[in-house]
């Protein structure tokens, strides 16, 4: 009987959030395209709203699934464990691709440097950190499907 009443309070929740997204919404197509491209205080009036009930509703639908499974993961501390030895993993990878990447310039097509772009930039052992990471995982994920796809060819 909980489970029942809990599904009418998120059903009722869910229709509010709906209808006051469709209010907003409707706000918008009244004020018209070209009023709200053209006049600012229009669109700050009923562009504005939405956004931030937009907004409001990712962060709201963020922290709910964080909390959700981090308690589902507190619960089962067997899931907790394989959890924390994956961040691990992903930890050394990631000193692994740090150490790989450097920090040369980074130049746009016409040999200018961009900004923050200049030698010794932690912004560029950023991005080649990331890049090394994202190889390192794509490699990582195409010998498992390599694996994946031997292992099925020989089962038929």
């Amino acid at each position: 009987m909980k489970d029942n009443k809990i599904s009418k309070i998120i059903t009722y929740v869910v229709t509010l959030l709906a209808l006051i997204g469709i209010i907003l919404l409707v706000r918008v197509l009244m004020a018209g395209e070209e009023a709200v491209e053209n006049d600012v205080d229009v669109a700050n009036k009923v562009v504005s709203p939405l956004v931030y009930f937009s907004q409001y509703l990712l962060y709201f639908a963020i922290g709910i699934t964080l909390v959700l499974s981090l308690g589902g993961l507190f619960k089962n501390p067997e899931s907790l464990k394989k959890t924390l030895l994956g961040l691990g993993v992903l930890g050394l990878l990631f000193l692994g691709a740090y150490s790989f990447s450097d920090s040369n310039i980074v130049l746009d097509n016409a040999d200018i440097v961009l900004p923050g772009g200049e030698e010794g930039s932690s912004i560029n052992r950023l991005v080649g950190t990331g890049i090394w990471f994202s190889v390192v995982l794509g490699f990582i994920g195409l010998g498992f499907f390599v694996y994946d796809l031997g292992k099925g060819l020989i089962k038929s």
